[in-house]
Protein backbone atom coordinates (compact mmCIF):
# COMPACT_ATOMS: atom_id res chain seq x y z
CA UNK A 1 0.00 0.00 0.00
CA UNK A 2 0.86 3.69 0.62
CA UNK A 3 1.58 3.83 4.18
CA UNK A 4 5.65 3.05 4.66
CA UNK A 5 5.64 0.13 7.71
CA UNK A 6 8.12 -1.08 10.24
CA UNK A 7 7.72 -4.33 7.90
CA UNK A 8 8.96 -2.15 4.84
CA UNK A 9 11.61 -0.99 6.96
CA UNK A 10 12.85 -4.11 8.07
CA UNK A 11 13.05 -5.55 4.98
CA UNK A 12 13.78 -3.07 2.56
CA UNK A 13 17.53 -3.07 4.27
CA UNK A 14 18.16 -6.13 2.19
CA UNK A 15 15.44 -7.34 0.34
CA UNK A 16 14.79 -4.09 -1.73
CA UNK A 17 18.32 -3.37 -2.08
CA UNK A 18 18.52 -6.56 -3.91
CA UNK A 19 15.75 -6.47 -5.77
CA UNK A 20 17.04 -3.38 -7.36
CA UNK A 21 20.77 -4.89 -8.15
CA UNK A 22 22.24 -2.74 -5.22
CA UNK A 23 24.13 -5.35 -3.17
CA UNK A 24 25.52 -7.86 -5.60
CA UNK A 25 26.43 -7.52 -8.75
CA UNK A 26 24.09 -9.48 -10.88
CA UNK A 27 21.50 -10.25 -8.85
CA UNK A 28 18.60 -8.45 -10.91
CA UNK A 29 19.38 -10.63 -13.48
CA UNK A 30 20.08 -14.23 -11.99
CA UNK A 31 16.96 -13.49 -9.65
CA UNK A 32 15.06 -12.72 -12.76
CA UNK A 33 13.79 -9.60 -11.17
CA UNK A 34 11.74 -7.69 -14.25
CA UNK A 35 9.14 -10.97 -14.32
CA UNK A 36 8.07 -8.66 -10.53
CA UNK A 37 6.82 -5.50 -11.63
CA UNK A 38 4.85 -5.15 -8.33
CA UNK A 39 8.62 -5.73 -6.31
CA UNK A 40 10.25 -3.40 -8.26
CA UNK A 41 7.90 -0.57 -8.05
CA UNK A 42 8.15 -1.17 -4.13
CA UNK A 43 11.77 -1.55 -4.29
CA UNK A 44 11.85 2.32 -5.95
CA UNK A 45 9.48 3.73 -4.11
CA UNK A 46 11.22 2.87 -0.90
CA UNK A 47 14.77 4.27 -2.45
CA UNK A 48 12.93 7.78 -3.52
CA UNK A 49 12.47 8.69 0.19
CA UNK A 50 15.23 10.87 0.91
CA UNK A 51 15.52 9.52 4.56
CA UNK A 52 16.24 5.89 2.96
CA UNK A 53 19.29 7.86 0.77
CA UNK A 54 20.65 9.23 4.02
CA UNK A 55 20.45 6.14 6.05
CA UNK A 56 21.99 4.01 2.96
CA UNK A 57 25.24 5.95 3.36
CA UNK A 58 25.79 5.50 7.00
CA UNK A 59 28.59 2.74 8.31
CA UNK A 60 28.82 2.41 4.31
CA UNK A 61 32.99 1.82 3.29
CA UNK A 62 32.20 1.31 -0.52
CA UNK A 63 31.52 2.81 -3.25
CA UNK A 64 31.94 6.53 -4.27
CA UNK A 65 33.12 8.63 -1.78
CA UNK A 66 30.36 10.89 -2.29
CA UNK A 67 28.12 8.09 -0.33
CA UNK A 68 30.06 7.11 2.26
CA UNK A 69 29.69 8.48 5.47
CA UNK A 70 31.31 6.33 7.98
CA UNK A 71 30.30 7.75 11.17
CA UNK A 72 27.13 10.20 11.85
CA UNK A 73 27.12 12.17 14.98
CA UNK A 74 24.85 14.54 13.89
CA UNK A 75 22.23 15.87 11.10
CA UNK A 76 25.16 17.91 9.44
CA UNK A 77 27.02 14.97 9.07
CA UNK A 78 25.17 14.53 4.97
CA UNK A 79 26.65 17.52 4.45
CA UNK A 80 29.95 17.80 5.49
CA UNK A 81 31.91 14.36 6.63
CA UNK A 82 31.28 12.29 3.40
CA UNK A 83 34.39 10.86 3.06
CA UNK A 84 34.74 12.94 -0.82
CA UNK A 85 34.60 15.78 1.80
CA UNK A 86 37.35 14.16 4.43
CA UNK A 87 39.45 13.46 1.30
CA UNK A 88 39.02 17.24 0.67
CA UNK A 89 39.74 18.58 3.21
CA UNK A 90 43.22 16.31 4.02
CA UNK A 91 44.04 17.69 0.68
CA UNK A 92 43.42 21.68 2.07
CA UNK A 93 45.34 20.74 5.38
CA UNK A 94 48.30 19.02 3.14
CA UNK A 95 48.25 22.52 1.52
CA UNK A 96 48.18 24.61 4.06
CA UNK A 97 50.99 22.51 6.01
CA UNK A 98 52.99 23.38 2.35
CA UNK A 99 52.26 26.98 2.56
CA UNK A 100 53.34 26.86 6.46
CA UNK A 101 56.65 25.39 5.43
CA UNK A 102 57.07 27.22 2.37
CA UNK A 103 56.26 30.88 5.00
CA UNK A 104 59.09 29.55 7.26
CA UNK A 105 61.77 29.35 4.84
CA UNK A 106 61.10 32.40 3.81
CA UNK A 107 61.24 34.00 7.16
CA UNK A 108 64.84 31.95 7.24
CA UNK A 109 65.97 33.72 4.70
CA UNK A 110 65.07 36.91 5.73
Amino acid sequence: GDTYTIADIAIWSWYGQLALGKLYDGSFEFLDMKSYPNLIKWAEMIWERPAVRRGCMVNKAWGPLEGQLRERHSASDFETSTEDKKVQDKGDEKKVDADETQDAKRQKTN
